[in-house]
C-alpha cells in the first residue's frame, strides 16, 4: 500500500506540474518578445556568442519536446519553441543551449550523467524484469532466488535509478540559470520578459525535483523492506 501511495502521489503531483507547464506554455506564448526573435534565433545566438559552431538547431516534433542530445550534439527544438517568438520560447531554446554550453565546457555533473546512461538503462531493464515476473508469479521468483536477494538487486537498481535522478537537478538547474544569464546580458528579454521566461523553466524544473523525491521515497521503501526481513531473522 505504501508503495502504490509513492506511485500515485509522484503521478499526481508530476501531472499537474506538467498541466501547469502546458498552461503557462500557452499563456506566454501569446505575449511577443519585444526583441521579436524566434526560439531558433535565440539558440543561434546563444551558441555563437559561446563559439559552438559544432552544434546544429533541429526542429522536432511534438509539444514540449525538447531537449539537447550529447552525441549528436544537436539542440532539438518543439515546432512551437522554434518557429516561438515568446519569452517562454526564448528560455527554453536558450535553457537547451545551456546543456550544449555545459557540454563544451565539461560541466562536471553533466559528465556523471552522462556517464550514468548505460548504467540507468540496465537498472530500469532489471527492474521491468523483476516486476513482470512477480506480477504473474510472485512465488514463482523465489522459488529460485530467495527474496532477500530479489530485494538486494532492486535496492542496488534503485540507487542507481534514485541518484540519476538527483543528479539530473544540478544539470537542470546550471543549464536554466546559464540560460537567464546570457539573455539578461544579451538583452534579449525585457524585465517582465524575464520574469515569465523564469517562472516557465521553474516549473519545468519543478518536474525533475518531484521526480527524483518519488525515486528517493520507492528506495526507502524497499530499504525498510529489506532491513524488516533482517530484523525478522
Amino acid at each position: 500500500m505504501y508503495l502504490w501511495i509513492i506511485f500515485g502521489v509522484t503521478m499526481v503531483a508530476s501531472l499537474l506540474l506538467h498541466w501547469s507547464l502546458r498552461s503557462k506554455f500557452h499563456k506566454y506564448a501569446q505575449i511577443g518578445l519585444n526583441a521579436n526573435l524566434s526560439g531558433a534565433e535565440i539558440a543561434a545566438m546563444m551558441l555563437r556568442d559561446h563559439n559552438l559552431h559544432d552544434v546544429q538547431i533541429t526542429c522536432v516534433e511534438g509539444e514540449l519536446t525538447d531537449h539537447y542530445h550529447p552525441t549528436h550534439k544537436t539542440v532539438n527544438l518543439s515546432e512551437d519553441v522554434y518557429h516561438g517568438r515568446s519569452a517562454v520560447a526564448a528560455a527554453i531554446a536558450a535553457h537547451e543551449c545551456g546543456h550544449a554550453v555545459q557540454h563544451a565546457t565539461a560541466y562536471s555533473m553533466l559528465e556523471f550523467r552522462s556517464a550514468m546512461v548505460p548504467l540507468q538503462s540496465i537498472s530500469g531493464w532489471v527492474l521491468n524484469i523483476i516486476f513482470i515476473v512477480s506480477f504473474f508469479g510472485a512465488m514463482f521468483l523465489t522459488s529460485f532466488f530467495p527474496m532477500k536477494l530479489v530485494l538486494i538487486v532492486v535496492i542496488a537498481a534503485y540507487s542507481i535509478i534514485t541518484l540519476f535522478s538527483l543528479v539530473t537537478l544540478p544539470v537542470e538547474y546550471d543549464a536554466s540559470k546559464r540560460a537567464m544569464a546570457w539573455m539578461t546580458q544579451r538583452g534579449v528579454v525585457t524585465h517582465q520578459e524575464e520574469s515569465m521566461a523564469k517562472d516557465a523553466l521553474n516549473t519545468a524544473a519543478l518536474t525533475y525535483v518531484v521526480s527524483a523525491l518519488g525515486s528517493v521515497a520507492t528506495l526507502m521503501y524497499y530499504v525498510m523492506q529489506y532491513m524488516g526481513m533482517k530484523s525478522d531473522d
